[in-house]
């Protein structure tokens, strides 16, 4: 029988779990570029399983992190039930930079585009809504300067997944100073008339892809 030598279900959905995990230690260390024969071997399984578990690169991506971006809900929480609403907008920022600097696979991620990874797309969209309403409240308060857009991080995401990833290695927390001088460039008292307009969504996917 065709299906006679396959393996049962149950080692099927270890190996899987095995490279899920093997996936994010090699990513983490290494970044998405980091050889996937590596996480095979990791995982103690050959590169023709990784690939029949995951036919694509991307898939792996689309299976691992997702999971390290639901802790943007415990910082978006955190962000909302302070009652500094500038101080909740800095922390948003803040934790979301941190979780860039702790995974280079992370890192990455959130700085390129994925078109077949929806898990990870979604998860990246709910955190922009999160930030809409954290960015709303800052506003109101009168701190945050009035012409502030949630897509304005994503030009900083990129420029920040540049610095982290450059500096990991000698000066691990040199992003904070530079996160430094762009948040204080949004405080209200601080603002200057702009000489363009912020990114609309739709640019930012043209730029991404």
């Amino acid at each position: 029988m065709a299906g006679k030598n396959r393996p049962p279900r149950a080692d099927a959905a270890r190996n899987r779990d095995r490279l899920v995990a093997a996936g994010a230690a090699v990513f983490g260390a290494r970044g998405l570029d980091a050889p996937l024969e590596e996480v095979a071997r990791r995982a103690g399984v050959s590169i023709g399983t990784l690939y029949n578990h995951f036919p694509a690169r991307e898939n792996l991506v689309d299976a691992i992190f997702p999971a390290r971006l639901a802790a943007l809900d415990e910082i978006v929480e955190r962000s909302l039930a302070d009652p500094d609403p500038w101080k909740g907008f800095v922390g948003f920022i803040e934790g979301l930079f941190a979780l860039q600097a702790e995974d280079r696979g992370l890192n990455d991620a959130l700085a390129r585009r994925f078109p077949h990874a929806p898990e990870l797309n979604a998860a990246c969209r709910r955190g922009f809504a999160q930030l809409g309403t954290i960015t709303d409240r800052a506003k109101e308060s009168g701190d945050l300067r009035a012409d502030f857009d949630p897509q304005d991080v994503v030009p900083l995401m990129w420029a920040m997944s540049q610095v982290i990833r450059e500096s990991a290695d000698v000066a691990p927390d040199a992003w904070r100073r530079c996160l430094g001088f762009f948040l204080d460039g949004l405080r209200a008292d601080a603002a200057r008339p702009l000489p363009v307009p912020a990114l609309t969504q739709e640019q930012v996917a043209r730029f991404m892809a």
